[in-house]
């Protein structure tokens, strides 16, 4: 019988590892782009987004090769909901959060359309092979929009220079300005990685032992304590955002990294072996889609996120977790 104290242990170890990995990995992804000529505003739209996102990839590509399919799709849809209601949540209470129109529209509707997408393959509680490779080819048709439209929609954006918005997304020393030598950069960039991958290795192996020990499903276990521990990079660059004065820059991020989990994530995992889930995971989707819809009304509607909504949406965060633990 698994150790629940030792478990604990491991699953506080691999998020501080995650954390401290995908930070390394953003960091060095954002200096080799900058080698390539990549705009900063391109970069913030996709290296930084994709490499927040990298705890939950791994994770849930792991938990799908020994095949814990609740485990991996309980992460992909705790994660999601946890970035829009806790994390963009707390900051409206620290200060109304802005955005321009593009966010609002053009990422909004994305986030919407993704969640949607997700809805409808879940429907049976399974992710078949073909439907992961279809969702990835959204992502990447997604994505290649971006690249080709970033320079225009930074110009439009009305949220400060690309430079800024950058500076305030990205974790700090990811856009560094001084001399950086490429080794020490390909060293952080494989550390950065090794460390992801070993840390979502472990995680697994130790909520699904926890799980196991407290007599909790595996979905729960991941829709929360593995959900909020991937979550930890998002949080780490949406809090560099508000002590940089750039509140609305977080908005992008965690709109950025919910299109990348729903779409890639869930997509790469069933590539790598086809999901099966527990029918209790359709409450979860239900619940995602019932936020995503909440939050993007609001940006849609006000195009801010005020204390008030705000706080509705970290307590219905705070509300989730204590439904699904007790």
């Amino acid at each position: 019988m698994p150790d629940p104290i030792a478990s604990v242990v491991v699953i506080a170890v691999t998020v501080v590892g995650l954390a401290v990995g995908a930070r390394l990995f953003v960091d060095a992804a954002v200096r080799f782009a900058r080698r390539f000529g990549l705009s900063e505003f391109v970069i913030g739209l996709t290296v930084v987004g994709v490499g927040t996102s990298s705890p939950e990839l791994v994770v849930s590509t792991d938990a799908a090769l020994v095949g814990l399919g609740d485990l991996a799709v309980g992460n992909v849809v705790g994660s999601s909901v946890f970035n829009l209601a806790l994390i963009l949540g707390v900051l409206a209470l620290f200060a109304p959060v802005p955005v321009d129109r593009t966010t609002a529209g053009r990422d909004g509707a994305a986030l919407v359309l993704s969640t949607a997408i997700v809805a409808g393959v879940l429907l049976d509680a399974t992710v078949t092979r073909t439907e992961g490779a279809a969702m990835v080819a959204c992502l990447v048709a997604y994505t290649a929009y971006l690249l080709s439209t970033g320079d225009e929609v930074a110009s439009d954006s009305g949220g400060g220079t690309p430079s800024d918005a950058d500076a305030a997304a990205a974790p700090p020393g990811a856009l560094d300005h001084g001399p950086t030598s490429r080794i020490r950069t390909a060293a952080e960039l494989v550390a950065g990685l090794a460390l992801v991958l070993a840390s979502g290795h472990f995680l697994v192996e130790s909520a699904s032992a926890l799980a196991l020990a407290a007599g909790i499903s595996e979905l729960v276990v991941g829709e929360t304590i593995v959900a909020a521990g991937t979550s930890t990079p998002e949080l780490a660059v949406s809090l560099v955002a508000v002590r940089r004065g750039r509140v609305g820059v977080s908005v992008g991020n965690v709109i950025g990294s919910n299109v990348f989990n729903l779409l890639g994530v869930l997509g790469v995992a069933a590539v790598v072996r086809p999901l099966t889930a527990s029918p209790a995971v359709l409450s979860g989707v239900a619940w995602l889609a019932a936020i995503t819809t909440a939050a993007v009304a609001a940006l849609w509607t006000g195009r801010r996120l005020s204390r008030s909504e705000g706080g509705l949406l970290a307590l219905s965060e705070l509300f989730r977790w204590i439904n699904d633990l007790l």
